[in-house]
């Protein structure tokens, strides 16, 4: 498996995200998805990364610059891919590059309805932390961090 800066208008990074919107939009409100738009993801401020094994793509993620942190978008596993360690090497490229960019902290905002996402952020050293950014306290967020 591979993890590289990829093209979020790729066909496959854009199949993607597609699955992803359409399930977070299954299960939240409207006003409770934060999602960034592809448009969004191709900003300067954005390092949009894929996982991929040979030509198929497993996975991607996304870090957003933003002063004072860093913070983790987009992150999503293709169904097939999912317990093979695919969210582990994003997770992994993406702190290598927050700490290349000399960062102090990754944060994140994830559905409270996602276990294997909590699980998987706790692995690697989150921990749960109140709103940041321009966030609002809702019921179905989660907000973590983990200072680098």
């Amino acid at each position: 498996m591979i993890v590289e800066r990829g093209d979020p208008r790729g066909p496959q990074a854009l199949a993607l995200l597609t699955a992803s919107h359409e399930l977070m939009r299954t299960l939240f409100p409207p006003e409770d998805n934060y999602y960034l738009s592809i448009d969004a993801l191709c900003e300067n401020n954005v390092r949009f990364f894929i996982a991929r094994d040979g030509q198929t793509l497993l996975g991607c993620g996304a870090l957003k610059k933003t002063v004072g942190y860093g913070e983790i978008k987009s992150m999503f596993t293709s169904e097939a891919a999912r317990g093979k360690g695919v969210a582990s090497a994003i997770l992994n490229r993406i702190e290598h590059e927050a700490r290349a960019l000399q960062l102090p902290a990754l944060k994140l905002e994830t559905g409270n309805l996602l276990e294997a996402a909590h699980r998987l952020y706790a692995r690697h050293g989150f921990v749960r932390c109140s709103v940041f950014g321009d966030y609002e306290e809702n019921n179905t967020s989660l907000f973590m961090k983990k200072q680098l």
